[in-house]
């Protein structure tokens, strides 16, 4: 039967040639084994005239051609000093093509920096641009405000937050692409497939893929066009995208990648963040708010996290499970006027929609992309002294009530609206709990993606809470339908802190999903929780800079009531920056974003962007035509999306999805445009540490893992906040105030639960801290005993005495089998210490004290038999050894023979 792999972009480096008729863009794949060419014309002043060569060169071949076309282009055949041909630029990858007033310019990557890597496919962080004027100087058409556009572009910043990958695409989620693998050998044989570009632009031309059409057995591998909606390259790629070969295309995303790893007993499981932001109705905090007229909203942002056991790369043999959530403003006509310069300007609603025209579109889409259920979780105030916020409560709720008694009844908007900030003032009610019980519900509700079927052990073991999941369950994998959507007014501080709580219940049933933990819970100040949310905070903190200008004001440690006394001066820095950065900066900040999305394209005898008094009708297509194409009031979803709920209709295997597959047979697995292996690892390849291991991970779990000897490293024990390796309480970049935190903390009174309410101000105010306490009123998670009751707050023991003299809560069974693991512990640093202080000629009488402690039978943690070893074994670990001494062995006939494919494949 046929397989089914991702390509891998064959272009993943570039040097830029130049002459003066033309620019040469030279690329190549990974390997350097095989090159394309892409001409440019340098003699239109205004038009841009791109040649792609489809031949594919080898190594000789294409230092012949540059030979050639350096010789051909000197002034003076045989003249030394003046080359026809020079090196302009090297770089990793195409941004795109932008054009003002005068020429178009080519936008290229020159650094990158890998982030995150999911099954061997890698993510990189693009670090630095360079922009290349294309036409010479004598073709050369000045324009006075070329300059001032070109730095309004480049305003843009693409080494903050911009992301791409050559075999992954960023655009989708991990469900879509293992999908897209898990295709039917039957639809991959279907002729639907021929009418892509690949049966008429074929990269390989030496390997006649349609005559091996009817083979057998073969591996696939399939490319899928990206979602333009979260490719924030697309229109400055749309010039060039008919003319060129599809590995010249590279998209990028914007938002957030981060990755950290989750070490369970030196088992390796990463976890991934990534957030993709729409760059429709793209823009900044209060110049961009509700939706425009297409269904589109402000600030959306999709957030998807991957978890997967690192330990087995491979898409098809390791396991990976993902969950998806949705932000993003409430789909309505409304704004604020931030002219009158008050932080908390009034909330208007522009236009009267009595049918609910822009929601339905709005969440047409999102059945369309997610299927079924949508879940909305609106966090805005539902109660206030002066209208404000609850003009956008009562509309939403109108227009979702409207649109729901046309939809079946399974399929209903199911709609949640819940005052967090009432509740947070309250002393009496948990913010967190109320968040975890929601979050229970909408994964039971949604389910999440995992790529094999259950587990023994959860048939084995089942509970109440797996057996209630929802999703849908295929033979071979779980997959999620449907979304959450969260949003308040701004969609950062609190909705951050909502999507935390929905995450974290997801993870534990990732988890257990995929063999790691027994039971699916997490609970708080663990070093697995700590790690997450030290994740999250990372992702809002990234989100609420590109929106509002500022980072998060409140965090979770503010709901949960442990944030430092220090917090407070930062959340109040924090507010003046975004306000600052509203009242200020976000002009110039909106005018670059639509110039790079070519929502204003500029060209002679039209208004400047500059001079343009709003941007309002750039954004609402609708204002500049004069018969609006307008959906039924009554059946305003599309059909064909309707009749495949619960899935999301971009996932079924229809005709029209099919059309944007393009698909590449080779009938070799180890060929390096399908075989991730080789692309990751290059065993045939020298190469060294730093480019093998080049990714830093955001954190790890050793960074919170204790550091004394003798507590349970596992990251799902709850530890106290001086027990671990890096502390929560305090700033990342200063130390001295992590200690003098911790020391606060240590000396607060226990809380009456472990999470407890905090008092904070909402997204867009820092005003509402009446209710708020003292700062020495705060307090930290209990210290909770083995069999959960907490120690009692009169007890005359202070509880260092409690926790060392354990014979007054324990029964003389549990005191024996206590005082029997002491033993071993104690005997167990000895040992440690006679390690540290003996030889190797000692070696017998430490292994002879390491049997004496433990009383387990063999094969225990305490005592462990060598197994045996073969010669050959013994030979190469000889080896290895000698090798370390500078000792070479000479090489066996194996050795020579892998030198030698190395060479052949690297050199000729």
């Amino acid at each position: 039967m046929p397989t089914a792999r991702p390509v891998i972009n064959c272009i993943q480096k570039l040097v830029l040639y130049e002459t003066r008729a033309r620019y040469f863009l030279v690329g190549s794949n990974h390997a350097e084994t095989k090159f394309r060419v892409l001409k440019i014309d340098r003699t239109e002043p205004k038009d841009l005239v791109v040649i792609d060569d489809r031949h594919v060169y080898n190594q000789q071949e294409v230092q012949e051609l540059l030979s050639r076309l350096d010789m051909g282009n000197r002034s003076k055949i045989g003249q030394k000093g003046l080359s026809g041909l020079s090196r302009a630029v090297s770089a990793f990858g195409i941004v795109g093509f932008v054009r003002f007033l005068e020429g178009y310019y080519i936008v290229l990557i020159t650094k990158r920096r890998k982030v995150a890597d999911i099954g061997g496919h890698s993510i990189y962080k693009i670090e630095d641009t360079n922009m290349v004027y294309i036409p010479n100087d004598t073709v050369k058409i000045s324009h006075p405000d070329e300059t001032k556009y070109m730095k309004i572009f480049q305003s843009v910043d693409l080494s903050s937050n911009f992301y791409f990958s050559y075999s992954y695409d960023l655009t989708h989620s991990l469900q879509f692409n293992l999908t897209l693998l898990k295709m039917p050998s039957e639809g991959l044989k279907s002729e639907t497939f021929g009418h892509g570009r690949q049966e008429s632009f074929d990269i390989f031309e030496d390997e006649d893929v349609t005559a091996q059409a009817g083979s057998a057995a073969g591996h696939y591998g399939i490319l899928n066009e990206p979602s333009l909606k979260y490719a924030w390259n697309s229109y400055i790629l749309e010039k060039v995208k008919a003319a060129v070969h599809q590995n010249w295309l590279l998209y990028i995303i914007h938002g957030f990648c981060g990755q950290s790893k989750l070490l369970i007993y030196g088992r390796p499981v990463y976890v991934t963040l990534i957030a993709r932001r729409s760059c429709r109705f793209a823009g900044t905090r209060f110049l961009k708010r509700g939706a425009n007229c297409e269904g589109d909203v402000a600030n959306e942002v999709e957030t998807e996290q991957i978890i997967h056991d690192a330990s087995v790369m491979s898409f098809s043999a390791g396991s990976y499970s993902s969950y998806v959530q949705v932000r993003g403003s409430v789909p309505l006509y409304w704004s604020q006027d931030i002219s009158t310069m008050m932080p908390k300007p009034p909330i208007t609603l522009d236009q009267a929609d009595p049918f609910a025209h822009v929601a339905a579109l709005h969440f047409d889409q999102m059945f369309q992309r997610f299927g079924s259920p949508i879940i909305i979780l609106n966090l805005v105030k539902k109660r206030e002294r002066r209208k404000h916020e609850r003009i956008l409560s009562e509309a939403l709720y109108s227009a979702i009530a409207y649109l729901n008694q046309f939809l079946p009844p399974e399929y209903i908007i199911q709609y949640i609206a819940w005052d967090m900030a009432k509740y947070t003032k309250s002393k009496l009610c948990n913010v967190l709990d109320r968040l975890s019980i929601i979050a229970e519900d909408v994964v039971k509700r949604t389910g999440f993606f995992v790529n094999h079927p259950d587990f023994y052990c959860n048939t084995l073991r089942p509970g109440e809470r797996w057996d209630e999941l929802g999703g849908y369950n295929q033979n071979t994998c779980r997959l999620q339908t449907g979304v959450l959507r969260t949003n308040c007014v701004d969609c950062l501080d609190r909705t951050n802190t909502a999507q935390f709580m929905v995450g974290k219940c997801a993870l534990a049933y990732q988890l257990y999903a995929i063999g790691v933990i027994d039971k699916p819970r997490l609970q708080f100040d663990t070093d697995a929780v700590r790690l997450f949310e030290e994740l999250y905070e990372d992702h809002g903190d990234t989100l609420s800079l590109q929106y509002g200008g500022s980072q998060l004001v409140h965090r979770v440690k503010t709901y949960r009531k442990i944030a430092p006394w220090t917090q407070h001066s930062k959340d109040i820095m924090q507010t003046l920056s975004r306000y600052y950065s509203n009242a200020f900066s976000d002009a110039d900040r909106q005018d670059a974003i639509n110039l790079f999305l070519g929502v204003f394209q500029p060209s002679e005898g039209k208004f400047h962007l500059w001079e343009l008094p709003t941007d309002y009708y750039l954004h609402h297509k609708n204002t500049m035509e004069l018969l609006c194409p307008k959906r039924s009031y009554t059946h305003w979803w599309t059909p064909e999306i309707l009749n495949h709920l619960p899935l999301p209709y971009d996932e079924v295997p229809c005709t029209e999805n099919l059309k944007k597959l393009t698909v590449v047979k080779k009938l070799n697995k180890s060929d390096e445009e399908i075989d991730v292996y080789t692309e990751f690892f290059r065993p045939y390849e020298l190469s060294c540490f730093d480019d093998a291991f080049c990714l830093t991970m955001t954190n790890s779990a050793k960074d919170f893992m204790p550091k004394h000897v003798g507590i349970d490293p596992s990251p799902f024990t709850i530890r106290k906040p001086e027990e671990t390796g890096k502390s929560m309480l305090s700033n990342k970049s200063n130390k001295e105030e992590a200690v003098l935190q911790r020391k606060t903390v240590a000396s607060a009174p226990p809380p009456p639960s472990e999470e407890v309410v905090s008092s904070s101000s909402e997204d867009d105010s820092g005003t509402d801290k009446e209710e708020e306490g003292p700062v020495s009123q705060r307090s930290t998670p209990v210290k909770i005993t083995e069999f959960g009751d907490k120690l009692p707050e009169d007890s005359s023991q202070s509880p260092r005495e409690v926790y060392m003299n354990p014979s007054g809560l324990l029964s003389e069974d549990d005191l024996l089998i206590y005082k029997r693991f002491v033993y071993l512990g104690q005997n167990q640093h000895k040992v440690d210490i006679c390690s540290q202080q003996s030889n190797a000629k000692e070696l017998d009488n430490i292994m002879t004290i390491m049997e004496a402690v433990s009383l387990f039978s063999q094969d225990s943690i305490y005592e462990m038999h060598l197994a045996d070893l073969d010669r050959k074994s013994k030979e190469v670990f000889d080896s290895h050894i000698q090798t370390g001494k500078g000792i070479i062995q000479p090489m066996c006939k194996d050795d020579i023979i892998v030198y030698r494919e190395y060479i052949k494949n690297r050199y000729m």
